[in-house]
């Protein structure tokens, strides 16, 4: 894995106008994002028609396309989650049934939340829109989640990208899973 500081310096030398520095930053960020791209599509199904090399190609020339002021390596990945998570959401939808929404990281979700690992599957859209559920109680237990498990931002990088402690990081994971975890089932 590259170094932080060597992302964050190409990230800010590309934001100044260095045009080669998008060409040595692509392989740094590209094999990240297929890493974490490659462990939501573990849990889908086996004739899932999206790859984790799709997902991460449509997410990276969304970010490439992007005026942002990119600050460091963790804002960088923690905008890549929410857009991961925008594109499964939208495939999902696109698939036409919630049904094959099912997988990616939901199933990741519920296995730390649920109890009862026998629980009905939850998918990515009902996922989604207890998500954006949660962000009307609670945006910063929403962004914890978002960053955390689209973004695969360890509790250090979330705390740092949303200037709180890793305590408070684990203190918000925490309840924000339970929550999740019940407004799944009862959907």
């Amino acid at each position: 894995m590259p170094s932080s500081s060597a992302v964050t310096q190409l990230l800010g030398d590309w934001r100044s106008g260095d045009a080669d520095a998008l060409d040595k930053l692509t392989p740094l960020v590209y094999e990240e994002l297929r890493r974490l791209a490659h462990h939501y599509m573990r849990s889908e199904r086996s004739d899932h028609t999206l790859q984790a090399t799709g997902l991460v190609n449509e997410a990276f020339v969304h970010l490439a396309g992007m005026e942002v002021a990119w600050k460091d390596r963790v804002h960088f990945f923690a905008i890549a989650a929410r857009l991961m998570r925008r594109i499964l959401v939208d495939y999902a939808k696109a698939r036409g049934s919630l049904k094959r929404g099912k997988g990616i990281v939901a199933d990741t979700l519920r296995d730390e939340v649920t109890p009862d690992p026998t629980a009905a599957n939850v998918d990515i859209i009902e996922l989604d829109d207890a998500l954006n559920r949660l962000a009307e109680i609670d945006a910063r237990k929403c962004d914890v989640v978002v960053l955390h498990y689209f973004g695969g931002l360890n509790y250090d990088e979330v705390a740092q990208s949303l200037e709180i402690s890793a305590a408070t990081v684990h203190r918000e994971l925490r309840f924000a899973k339970a929550w999740l975890a019940n407004e799944c089932k009862n959907d």
